[in-house]
């Protein structure tokens, strides 16, 4: 998968590092042996001001780093060092993030480095902007001032040499690597994760990269509280602390977008970020477990070309391409176009998956402070033969008769499922002033979806018999979502505050064309005998449901003093349901309101180390419907979601960084099976979860990178009328665990050399709300191979290296999922 781009041009070499006292601080003189300038890209966190010299490499008499610490003029520590195909230069302050100029002459570039003056009670503390884009050298986005185009010696008068140019320096992306400093998801206005008192965690490219990811479940087997519920076709579903993560829960840069899951292919995705807990009070209606944030790829203005082939166990084949650049002269208007190809075949019989999707993105600096883009994205998935279901008895629990292999299909070859999924939208953002902006961006997406299906019924008494059904379903959803927000930063004394108001408009859509069933012959599943005839289709039946909604929100970040963060946030939603079902000729309707606040602080003893505690409550509206059909139930009050949440969040060096949260969450207002009467619901279920979390990430040492995570998770019912209390909520295991880590040769003839190991342990999880059986627990290991040199990669992934057989969810006694046997995929990468 391509990574941020570097230069297109040769690396340029940097011969040596040279520090110098200022007077107001301390000069980095890099030299270099051309007259080219370096390309750089700059990021700020905490005290740490990081500069990426994306076309450059380390050649220095000592070797390729270089460290100095015990440092005067505000400036605590310099390092520069390799990062693969790029330099990295990174400097603390001594009292606060550093400021920095750049200067360019003849064969050297320095930067000159400046203490942060000390705050007054009439000036405010200043604080550094870290936009939710990745670090994307000198792409064009808000609240960012670029470093001017370099200069080749090509493009200069002949004869002439390049005077000395000085150019002050903003923070223009987020610090590349395993660790990401900043992210928009917890307050919807780009905050460090440092500052916000709740559980977020980012998947960033470069694990992406590094673990060879195509798809969403895979990213988020690095999520410590995130497991697999229930996987469709293109379609999969997640639990967080316990709860479903469904469609309100998915997002896409920030914007509530149902499809977000649909076959996500992470060829033009730039990271994951996962949000734990409830999160209303930003994005409306959701379950309270936790939100998914989708973060894509945007237009670069430097041109960045990249080619990936992968190939793999099962005919896996794959080619993705990312393409970026200017469209002028002036750079104003940029593009970023993502395109990839995915066709394979699966450890399961007859399965075979073909993939397709094109992401064009456009942005246009209308103005100085104004800058539009507009996207699409179309996705097309065609599954032949899916069925990965087989039942309990035969697999996780004996069977007389033997065991089920994990290759075996209880579906029919002829099996089908077609999806495609069309997104259109735009950002437009405008900056009043250094301390106003307003955003608006609108989305619209068409989900089509359709599938042949034969799925698993009941299991005779002889343990071999299985009972089928056939299904014929068309399924079509419509979503819009509009969104428009103000951000204004200002101060009332010496108090700081960071103002968000916000106004959402949603409408979704979604409509039942067609369902029918028919009784499929009965298969046996250690001798299976495909293609024998099925009863006539029922009649069909067809429905739809109408929702719109409404959401203000009012949100205010405050800072009393430099280590004391404040977040106060409420939101006011309501929503209008329609239900109609075509076959019955019956209509009803749904309509409610609900307030949802929000609490939460931040406390700073040293700036390495951040403690907070949080309160901050979910809305969601409760459907008293059929699967696939049916009419809304008697008006039923929204499920509720609180939590209480307390932790801590340390950078145990400037490369480095963890996140311990303890938390307690209830889902009130579940709705339950009506002991008089099954066929409808009331609402007296309540479903608890607590726990504890454990996140790091980051760089040990040079080259060395880790990225793992624990969770201790008690979801349990508290409140039912069908299910006993007290019982496990589904494939939410106690314990999980994930380690990722890669280590880089930095130097030498062996530099780029890299290797990759993965731990990925799932504790006993219930299969279902009854708890009539439990999956079992398993440890999966990964590994991988790579070399990185100048613009190529190569690189070999092993997942599930010891071949064990392992389980990845359940949802009823014969709809239990093998997990993936050893697999190898080989990728080759050019980026120019």
């Amino acid at each position: 998968m391509a990574q941020s781009p570097a230069s297109h041009a040769s690396p340029i070499t940097v011969t040596g590092v040279r520090l110098k006292q200022t007077d107001s601080g301390l000069e980095v003189l890099l030299e270099t042996t051309s007259q080219q300038p370096l390309s750089i890209a700059t990021s700020g966190y905490g005290k740490t001001f990081v500069a990426n010299i994306i076309n450059a490499r380390l050649a220095l008499p000592e070797g390729n780093s270089f460290r100095q610490s015990n440092l005067t003029g505000g400036i605590a520590v310099v390092s520069v060092t390799q990062q693969g195909s790029s330099i990295r230069v990174s400097a603390i302050g001594s009292a606060g993030l550093p400021t920095a100029k750049l200067r360019r002459s003849n064969g050297s570039t320095s930067l000159s480095l400046s203490a942060p003056a000390a705050p007054t009670a009439q000036t405010p503390t200043p604080q550094p902007a870290v936009p939710a884009t990745p670090t994307q050298p000198e792409a064009i986005a808000p609240e960012t001032e670029e470093i001017p185009p370099p200069v080749t010696p090509d493009e200069q008068p002949e004869g002439s040499v390049q005077g000395d140019e000085e150019i002050e320096i903003v923070v223009t992306g987020e610090q590349d690597g395993y660790l990401v400093p900043s992210a928009t998801t917890g307050t919807r206005t780009d905050t460090p994760l440092r500052d916000i008192p709740q559980s977020i965690q980012v998947v960033p490219q470069q694990v992406l990269r590094d673990q060879q990811i195509t798809r969403l479940d895979d990213a988020l087997r690095n999520v410590a509280g995130a497991t697999p519920d229930f996987n469709s076709g293109p379609y999969v579903t997640y639990r967080i602390r316990g709860f479903e993560a469904l469609n309100n829960n998915l997002l896409r840069n920030g914007q509530v977008d149902a499809g977000a899951g649909e076959s996500v292919e992470l060829s033009s995705v730039e990271r994951v970020e996962v949000l734990k807990g409830p999160a209303s009070v930003l994005f409306g209606l959701g379950n309270p477990g936790g939100s998914i944030n989708i973060i894509t790829k945007r237009p670069l203005s430097e041109p960045f070309y990249g080619i990936d082939a992968t190939v793999g166990s099962y005919s896996f084949y794959r080619g993705a391409i990312d393409l970026s650049g200017s469209l002028n002269d002036a750079k104003t208007v940029s593009y970023r176009l993502n395109t990839a190809y995915r066709n394979s075949d699966s450890f399961i019989d007859f399965y075979n998956s073909e993939h397709f999707n094109i992401s064009p993105v456009v942005t246009v600096a209308i103005g100085e402070r104004t800058n539009l883009t507009i996207e699409g994205d179309y996705i097309e998935t065609k599954d032949s033969g899916f069925t990965p279901f087989v039942p309990v008895v035969g697999s996780v629990l004996s069977n007389p008769n033997g065991k089920i292999p994990r290759d075996r299909n209880v579906g029919e070859p002829s099996d089908e499922i077609n999806a495609s999924l069309t997104r259109l939208g735009y950002q437009l953002e405008h900056k009043f002033s250094d301390r106003w902006s307003l955003r608006n961006t609108f989305a619209y997406n068409f989900r089509d979806y359709s599938d042949k299906r034969t799925l698993p019924g009941s299991l005779e008494a002889d343990n071999r018999t299985l009972n089928r059904s056939y299904r014929d379903y068309e399924f079509q959803s419509t979503s819009y979502a509009l969104t428009t927000n103000v951000v204004g930063k200002f101060s009332t004394g010496s108090i700081q505050h960071q103002l968000l108001f916000g106004v959402d408009l949603n409408s979704y859509e979604n409509e039942t064309l067609k369902f029918a069933e028919a009784t499929a012959a009965p298969i046996d599943i250690f001798n299976p005998i495909y293609g024998q005839p099925r009863g006539e289709l029922s009649s069909e039946t067809s429905n739809t449901t109408i929702t719109d909604s409404l959401g203000i929100y009012l949100q205010d970040q405050i800072s009393p003093i430099d280590s004391l963060k404040v977040i106060l946030g409420g939101r006011f939603d309501t929503f209008d349901q329609k239900s109609e079902d075509f076959s019955a000729d019956t209509e009803s309707s749904l309509s409610d309101s609900a307030f949802s606040p929000r609490f939460g602080i931040v406390y700073q003893p040293i700036p390495a180390i951040s403690l907070y505690a949080s309160y901050i409550s979910s809305f969601t509206p409760a459907r008293g419907t059929y699967l696939f059909g049916g009419s809304l139930d008697d008006p039923f009050e929204p499920e509720r979601g609180r939590q209480y949440e307390v932790g801590v969040k340390a950078d145990l060096n400037d490369r480095l960084s963890a996140t311990l949260a303890l938390y307690d969450l209830t889902r009130t207002n579940v709705l339950t099976e009506d002991p008089d009467n099954p066929d409808f619901s009331i609402q007296v279920g309540e479903q608890n979860s607590q726990g504890i979390e454990l996140n790091l990430a980051g760089e040990i040492l040079p080259g060395w990178n880790i990225f793992a995570g624990y969770a201790y998770t008690d979801a349990r019912i508290t409140e039912d009328n069908t299910y006993d209390s007290g019982n496990q909520l589904p494939n939410t295991p106690y314990h999980a665990a994930n380690l990722w880590t890669t280590y880089e040769i930095q130097k030498g003839n062996l530099q780029g050399l890299g290797v990759g190991f993965g731990l990925f342990f799932v504790g006993d999880r219930a299969g279902d709300l009854d708890n009539t059986y439990d999956i079992p627990s398993y440890v999966r290991t990964d590994a991988a191979v790579f070399y990185n040199r100048d613009t190529f990669r190569i690189a070999l992934n092993f997942r599930n290296l010891f071949d064990i057989e392992y389980f990845e969810n359940g949802s009823s006694a014969t709809r239990v999922n093998y997990g993936q046997p050893f697999t190898v995929l080989g990728t080759i990468s050019w980026q120019f």
